[in-house]
């Protein structure tokens, strides 16, 4: 007789050898299919290994069991060759439903949704080295008949996480997971659609389960690739109502907010809408993430189609129709109505499409929320601007130490934010052509503080720079302008002509991505990285001109863009060179 322990039972899975009248257990008697793990409950410590090498065509993993911290869950892989793969093609069907309609009505809060993996009120589950794809318009595809960007086709995920009737649900990772080629829904923002999408549905008896939330969700070293909508989410509510002042108090955060929520080391590319996105969390953290050409879809040929109208109460199609407009918006990697989300060291080059119907198009997005940190990233090649602060519950905004290069607009776009952003030592190398540090068209209502900033113009004439200030609100202290014909009124300007070397090699920053698609790395002062070019260099006129900065969001000042420690009087932009000087490092 078996014994209980915390070891659990190992299954095996294999689509070549395997046989679904085995028991599984053992690597000469696997399973054949995956309906062989759906039927079973798991207990903890138990674990899923399927060889590599296997092909399950049509399939799809809905786990049940939890494990627990001692003995989590493990889903993985045995065997030589390459990943296994979930190939679910539209199967794997289960129904999504918030309880109450969302804080915009016009989203879909309920319907069916396919999920290759489906992770419904179960926690301590680890999975990784699996590779999956939802395609549509295969064989045994429900969707044959759909144009690919109808609005009424079924959402798609590959990884969906539901918290529901447990309460917290506590440490789920995805670690090196392949996702790719996940067509779902161009318009919905909020069901379970796209790579990787954690949300948390009203429960059946909130006064017996408990509210329901996230603690300790963790998404890592995972390549995304061809997914729609969403890259990665977590963790839209139906809480979503409790969140509704600009200001997001501990309280509120604790009690319904997600917790200890780590995305990191991810590369997306082709993402259809959003590549990164947190919703409703406390203090999450994105880091060492890598996108390119998200907002793929968000255009006027793949997102076109009216959308249906819903029924405020049920949330039914109401069998009206209405126009496309305000949904053809995204950005890369952003928060939504989190509290203290720190984003850093990510990369984000070519968000797509703000100049063929998308609204958004940046990179960085301080959308509604409360003391959104950006700090150590990197930006290229962007569409629209650097980074909107979205809408008048964005506040007390912290954007420091980040290096932007030939976006498509100017870097800052205060699209109606609330107040208390501060901006400061960033570099910003603006194109030629561009004559602005605004976002061209989005009205830069909002107050912005600005110390410390390199506003680099390249280009052969000095930029004249139409309007440094719309609506009378924004400061300037201490920021260095190169190349310009006009300036803002800053008392400690650094006002630079085109000749005079600032940087070592401004403009050289990469424009494409590493070749093993990781964030380079560039926190270790004494490491050569490719954003080198930056550094100023030893008789910079950015040396020693910034001021001391006081973070009102509480953040300390304590290191540069290259990991270098900041103290004394600042220089101005990304990189300080003081400690250099002061120790004749130069060589």
């Amino acid at each position: 007789m078996e014994k209980e322990t915390t070891q659990g039972t190992t299954y095996y899975v294999s689509s070549s050898k395997g046989d679904d009248s085995n028991d599984g257990t053992s690597e000469s008697k696997p399973f054949k299919t995956l309906e062989k793990i759906n039927k079973l409950t798991l207990k903890p410590g138990d674990q899923v290994l399927l060889e590599k090498g296997s092909v399950f065509n049509d399939q799809y993993l809905h786990l049940k069991g939890s494990g627990s911290a001692e003995a989590p869950i493990k889903v993985s892989t045995y065997g030589e060759g390459n990943r296994p793969q979930i190939l679910t093609n539209g199967q794997g069907l289960w129904e999504l439903n918030y309880g109450k309609h969302l804080d915009n009505t016009n989203h879909k809060w309920h319907g069916t949704v396919s999920s290759s993996i489906l992770l419904k009120d179960v926690e301590y589950i680890e999975i990784e080295g699996l590779e999956i794809t939802n395609d549509r318009g295969t064989k045994n595809d429900p969707e044959g008949d759909k144009a690919y960007n109808d609005a009424d086709c079924m959402d798609r995920t590959g990884v969906a996480g539901v918290a529901k009737d447990k309460g917290t649900l506590d440490h789920i990772v995805l670690d090196d997971l392949y996702i790719h080629d996940v067509d779902g829904n161009v318009y919905n923002k909020h069901m379970t659609n796209g790579g990787i999408y954690f949300i948390v549905e009203k429960p059946t008896d909130e006064n017996k389960t408990g509210i329901a939330k996230y603690d300790d969700v963790q998404i890592k070293n995972c390549q995304l690739d061809t997914v729609n909508r969403w890259g990665i989410a977590v963790g839209y509510t139906y809480n979503w109502d409790k969140f509704q002042t600009a200001e997001l108090s501990d309280e509120v955060m604790e009690k319904y907010g997600a917790t200890n929520v780590v995305i990191e080391n991810n590369y997306l590319n082709n993402v259809g809408g959003d590549a990164i996105t947190t919703m409703y969390a406390d203090e999450p953290l994105i880091q060492y993430n890598v996108s390119e050409n998200s907002s793929k879809q968000i255009n006027k040929t793949d997102y076109s189609k009216p959308q249906p109208v819903l029924d405020k109460v049920t949330g039914e199609p109401t069998g009206q129709y209405q126009g496309v407009g305000a949904g053809r918006v995204a950005a890369g990697i952003w928060p939504w109505k989190c509290k203290n989300a720190v984003f850093q060291y990510n990369e984000c080059f070519r968000t797509l499409n703000a100049s063929n119907g998308n609204g958004d198009g940046q990179p960085w997005d301080a959308d509604y929320g409360d003391g959104t940190n950006y700090q150590y990233n990197y930006s290229h090649g962007n569409t629209a601007s650097t980074i909107m602060f979205c809408g008048y519950q964005s506040v007390n905004n912290t954007f420091r130490y980040n290096i932007s290069q030939n976006e498509d607009m100017g870097p800052l776009d205060p699209a109606g934010n609330a107040g208390n952003t501060q901006v400061y030592n960033n570099t910003f190398y603006i194109k030629e052509g561009l004559n602005n540090i605004w976002h061209t068209s989005h009205g830069n209502a909002g107050p912005i503080n600005l110390e410390n900033n390199i506003f680099y113009f390249a280009g052969e004439t000095p930029a004249t720079v139409e309007n440094w200030n719309p609506n009378g609100n924004k400061t300037y202290s201490n920021n260095l302008f190169y190349n310009v014909s006009t300036y803002p009124e800053d008392a400690n300007a650094v006002k630079v002509d085109a000749g005079t070397k600032v940087t070592e090699n401004a403009g050289s920053g990469p424009s494409t991505v590493a070749d093993d698609k990781q964030a380079r790395r560039h926190e270790d002062p004494s490491a050569e990285t490719v954003f080198d070019g930056y550094k100023l260099v030893q008789n910079s006129p950015a040396i020693n001109a910034g001021k001391i900065i006081v973070d009102n969001n509480g953040y300390k000042v304590e290191k540069d863009f290259f990991g270098n420690k900041v103290s004394g009087i600042p220089d101005i932009g990304a990189h300080e060179a003081a400690a250099l000087e002061h120790h004749h490092h130069h060589h």
